[in-house]
């Protein structure tokens, strides 16, 4: 099984993290989105997507993350803890319910914030506009509420006492911003708590390791600025931050 994954992108830390904690074998294949090599003749023939991460089995190609990570539960049955994704009707129901409102709200919300942060002066060559920054921060500490109040409650996961499925896609969303530079934990008790547990559940190495490159983006944007082959990555971010 290759794996091919750029541990900047959050839904590429996701399969990588939940693949080396359960001890699915995989081989690396490393996609550097900020050179543009996911726009290259070669990872063309492998995803027409042009996104990672991206999962080939043999002769069998997978796209986006979720699909990728229900896929690797269903195929590694005797390696996956039933509580990542629970076969209990109600309990996988859950999963999938927070799976399938993290897109248009805490990973959204929190891409917005770590692009202006991080990428917006590079795009646009200015700094980002400080009502546009306001307004991500604040939609994204909106879902950030949501995850605590609705999703997390009182419990020490999100299905309960031990982690899940929803809980790693979660906190690696989380951890985009605070790569940026944001502090998204500070006055919430809850989460850093939540935090400190998911971290314990999947090994502290291995989530460190994982978020190593994030929490050191300040080459990327010199990078970037030297890349040949990022035309329509920036038109993409162009038109986003207009």
């Amino acid at each position: 099984m290759e794996l091919y994954l750029d541990l900047h992108s959050q839904p590429c830390r996701s399969v990588y993290m939940f693949a080396k904690a359960v001890g699915i074998p995989f081989e690396f294949k490393n996609v550097d989105l900020s050179a543009g090599q996911q726009y290259s003749e070669e990872f063309g023939k492998i995803s027409m997507m042009r996104k990672v991460p991206v999962m080939k089995d043999g002769g069998f190609v997978l796209t986006e993350s979720v699909a990728i990570l229900k896929y690797l539960v269903q195929k590694y049955p005797s390696s996956v803890a039933d509580h990542w994704y629970p076969a209990d009707l109600q309990q996988r129901a859950r999963v999938n319910e927070y799976l399938s409102w993290q897109h248009m709200n805490l990973r959204a919300m929190g891409s917005k914030v770590f692009l202006l942060r991080a990428l917006f002066p590079v795009i646009m060559d200015s700094e980002v506009p400080k009502e546009k920054m306001d307004a991500a921060v604040e939609d994204l500490n909106q879902s950030l509420d949501m995850l605590e109040q609705k999703f997390l409650q009182n419990k020490p996961f999100i299905l309960g006492d031990k982690i899940s499925l929803a809980d790693l896609v979660a906190i690696v969303e989380i951890m985009q911003p605070v790569g940026a530079g944001l502090d998204v934990f500070k006055g919430r008790l809850q989460l850093i708590a939540w935090r400190a547990r998911v971290e314990e559940a999947l090994g502290k190495k291995l989530f460190s390791e994982a978020h190593e490159v994030v929490m050191n983006v300040g080459s990327l944007p010199q990078k970037m600025r030297s890349s040949s082959e990022l035309g329509p990555l920036k038109l993409k971010l162009r038109k986003i931050f207009s």
